[in-house]
């Protein structure tokens, strides 16, 4: 199979691993392409995903490659080996590693069995050898064989110096970088319309996602994460997809598009699957929208996203409040983190390469500049607290969610009482969960959606279920 892709200009490549040189200094940094993910047996394979590192640095989707930059010399090599004519016949005509590698402005090949050799060198010259804690079982096993340390020191020796290098050169996103989430995004938006104009009682939620993945083909798109496409949304990770819809009940929609380069998008949306949201519904959904408006008008460079966090938790509360859900004051509320049990998880997270961008190389980089993360229910969820810049791509995406089950354990637990009606929450079993997420830029003044407008609003929501009622 071909995993040739598209790539942007060889020089922003070679920007990005000069100026990475630059930041690490000295040593050589060894990064490491992704292979093959057997599905059942060797020949048949998940989709191929090259690691978000390596194409930021290297823009080449293909298996089998590792990428070794000398901070000292300056030299660059791509180690990969050319497909055999046994290959070839499988998979057509390939271009050679050196071919690729040239796409990427890099002048040096070698076998991939000539890596070991030259790593050995550098480290019996006692030189670094950077590379990043790995996340995959394959990439441990490798390093094992590349360094010659048992798989418990792995992520002792991961260079905590190339995470926050990588972290602080991937943040921050180029006008290149941000149209191209911007074709993740629009497309993203058609899987979204799709949806709420397909879903009917009697459908599955299967066949509604279905509909949603094949829209995102439709246009060479890949998904950027498994579709969560749901009548239980209170469950916020929910991938099962074999319930039928039936009237009376919302449909919670959170899938994203992945363009060929491998960038993002990432969108939520709620909707009845009745052509018109019930009064208690509409009540829930506009409070959600009320929080979600909130944030958004909060994103400007400076403010801690942890800022805009709380303040979309107040809003909620407030709403909840409103509703007789909840009691006392809402602040003292909101400190205790009484509302968690609507709002259990963060307003946002970075995105980029990757859906929740660069997670792999720890939160704690990524989202907290290094700063400890709360240990508080709910808060502790929150992926993303940093003060936001410049550049920065994010997702909003405030959500009400009722959990029978978290219900259930507060109560017998007798956490909250001050803040909590339980009488009146027990009501809500059923409801299931609603939640609206959009992606935003960093602008210098403040911020811009990005992608084309996702129905968002009651009406436009009840108009697109007219449609497929029609």
């Amino acid at each position: 199979m071909d995993h040739e892709n598209e790539m942007f200009n060889k020089g922003i490549y070679q920007d990005r691993r000069d100026a990475l040189k630059k930041k690490i200094g000295r040593g050589v940094i060894l990064l490491l392409g992704h292979g093959e993910s057997p599905m059942n047996f060797a020949d048949n394979c998940y989709r191929f995903r090259q690691d978000s590192t390596f194409l930021y640095y290297a823009g080449i989707s293909h298996p089998d490659l590792a990428l070794l930059i000398d901070c000292d010399s300056g030299h660059e090599i791509l180690f990969g080996d050319d497909y055999t004519i046994d290959q070839i016949v499988w998979t057509g005509p390939q271009p050679s590693i050196s071919q690729r590698a040239g796409k990427s402005g890099i002048s040096d090949t070698q076998p991939l069995a000539h890596l070991k050799e030259v790593l050995t060198s550098a480290r019996q010259q006692n030189r670094p050898v950077h590379f990043l804690p790995p996340y995959r079982h394959h990439h441990k096993l490798r390093l094992m064989e590349l360094m010659g340390v048992p798989q418990c020191a792995m992520d002792t020796m991961a260079s905590q110096a190339l995470i926050r290098a990588v972290v602080d050169q991937r943040i921050y996103k180029s006008d290149q970088e941000v149209a191209e989430i911007e074709k993740a995004v629009n497309t993203s938006v058609g899987m979204h319309a799709t949806a709420m104009t397909t879903a009917m009682p009697g459908m599955t939620e299967g066949r509604v996602a279905a509909e949603v993945e094949r829209l995102a083909k439709a246009f060479n798109h890949h998904l950027s994460f498994p579709i969560i496409a749901t009548i239980n949304g209170q469950t916020l990770h929910n991938h099962d997809h074999g319930n039928t819809l039936k009237e009376g009940q919302l449909f919670l929609l959170d899938a994203g598009a992945e363009t060929a380069m491998g960038y993002a998008g990432d969108l939520s949306s709620t909707f009845p699957v009745a052509p018109t949201f019930t009064d208690n519904q509409r009540q829930v959904y506009e409070t959600v929208l009320k929080a979600h408006e909130k944030a958004v008008s909060m994103l400007k460079p400076g403010i801690p996203f942890k800022e805009i966090h709380l303040a979309t938790c107040l809003e909620i509360a407030r709403g909840m409040k409103d509703l007789g859900l909840m009691k006392g004051d809402m602040e003292s509320a909101v400190e205790a983190g009484a509302h968690a049990m609507f709002f259990p998880c963060g307003l946002g997270h970075m995105m980029g390469l990757d859906v929740h961008d660069m997670e792999n190389l720890g939160e704690e980089w990524v989202g907290y500049d290094g700063t400890p993360k709360s240990e508080q229910f709910g808060l502790k969820s929150l992926r993303l607290a940093r003060p936001l810049e410049q550049g920065f791509v994010l997702t909003v995406e405030p959500g009400i969610y009722f959990i029978p089950e978290l219900m259930d354990l507060w109560r017998s637990e007798n956490r909250f009482t001050e803040f909590l009606n339980y009488d009146r929450l027990m009501a809500y079993r059923d409801f299931g969960g609603i939640r609206n997420e959009e992606n935003y830029l960093i602008t210098a003044t403040g911020h811009r959606v990005l992608g084309k407008p996702k129905p968002k609003s009651v009406k436009e929501v009840e108009t697109l279920r007219a449609v497929a009622f029609s």
